[in-house]
């Protein structure tokens, strides 16, 4: 039975094999290769490509036939490896891979630039009072942890406790930070006006970056008692790792500092050049507009570049572990491949997840870096 489905399968693909351009299809698997800068950056273009959020139901339905065909070996003549591609990318960016319900339009992963610019822009306004810095920094971590629980792992799900942990934590962090360091700029006296209001416009940076960490460390400490899934070449489970876990939490909150920057550094810097131009000194009522384009433009093109930088499964040469490797060696007189991790901060449709990871890319300004350490 099992080689009868292989060969349909076999046959499926053969038959979807019919255009050039597209390299050929793997269900479930990424469509551009993630060894490289270059295929990462296209991978992720697709993930936050905003114009699946206007796919209708019936092309959703269309193109889950479609997969269900070619897993079946049932697919017709004709159709090519492209709508094979863009069936699944239309299926990953509007279903949830475990429990097949579509997700909420705001809380999808093409709709996170679309709907977080508005927040970006919220948190970068000059001149903001006490209630506005606690609005926008409460406004932003509660958009995420709504992405964060849209996009989790229905296969092991978490206690909402966690959430509602990291959530508060995320919070609490985010707004004290935020006006903490506002108040210490409006106290400085050696500052000019035009210096503490350029000051205060990075003000959500350090804001944003300390409430991913504290999310980070909230919802993720359990793995270091746990350790997280490790995998062989051929991504087969060999066991868990306390070790990778530790690496994995560190690399983490790490990416998760740096990957902010250019959405919540880069706005600020080009406004503050822009302000001194001719149209927008005689014009002050485009400011908020024109700040709106910068924000969108750092958004969506910052965002896909930086997240790009890591790879999402990293090896490493390995190592006698914890109990688990022992038995491997006493299988195999060959030398083992190098193991890769499965714990990232950036889970992703077509990769396996770790404990307590979701679907999305899930945290403030997402993206971070995988990690392992072969224990």
């Amino acid at each position: 039975m099992a080689d009868t489905a292989t060969t349909a399968s076999a046959a499926a693909a053969s038959a979807a094999n019919t255009s050039t351009d597209a390299p050929p299809f793997q269900l479930g698997k990424p469509r551009f290769q993630q060894t490289s800068f270059y295929g990462r950056f296209r991978h992720f273009l697709d993930i936050i490509d905003p114009r699946t959020l206007f796919v209708t139901e019936r092309r959703l339905r269309e193109a889950v036939q479609l997969l269900e065909d070619y897993k079946h070996g049932t697919l017709r003549p004709g159709v090519t490896n492209e709508q094979l591609w863009s069936a699944q990318k239309i299926k990953q960016a509007i279903l949830h891979p475990d429990t097949n319900e579509k997700i909420f339009m705001p809380f999808r992963m093409s709709g996170y630039i679309p709907f977080g610019t508005p927040i970006v822009v919220g948190l970068l306004l000059p001149n903001q009072t006490l209630a506005s810095t606690v609005f926008w920094q409460w406004l932003n971590q509660s958009h995420n942890a709504c992405v964060n629980y849209a996009n989790r792992n229905a296969t092991k799900p978490s206690p909402a406790s966690k959430f509602i942990q990291g959530y508060l934590g995320a919070v609490i962090s985010a707004v004290s930070i935020a006006v903490g360091l506002n108040v210490l700029v409006q106290k400085a006296n050696k500052f000019t006006p035009a210096t503490r209001l350029l000051v205060q416009r990075f003000v959500p940076f350090p804001a944003v970056a300390s409430a991913n960490i504290c999310n980070v460390v909230l919802m993720r400490y359990g793995e270091l008692e746990e350790g997280i899934d490790v995998l062989d070449g051929d991504g087969n489970l060999v066991g868990s790792s306390k070790i990778a876990a530790r690496h994995a939490l560190l690399e983490t909150a790490l990416t998760r500092v740096v990957l902010p920057m250019p959405i919540l550094v880069l706005p600020p810097i080009v406004m503050s050049m822009l302000e001194k131009t001719a149209l927008l000194q005689a014009r002050p009522r485009l400011l908020l507009p024109v700040q709106s384009l910068v924000c969108l433009a750092a958004f969506g093109l910052a965002l896909p570049l930086a997240i790009s930088l890591f790879p999402q499964m990293s090896e490493a040469a390995p190592r006698i572990p914890e109990g688990v490797r022992p038995k491997l060696f006493s299988r195999t007189s060959k030398p083992l491949p190098p193991l890769q991790g499965a714990a990232k901060g950036l889970p992703l449709p077509g990769r396996p997840r770790s404990r307590g990871e979701v679907h999305g890319w899930g945290q403030a300004n997402p993206g971070s870096s995988p990690s392992l350490a072969p224990t």
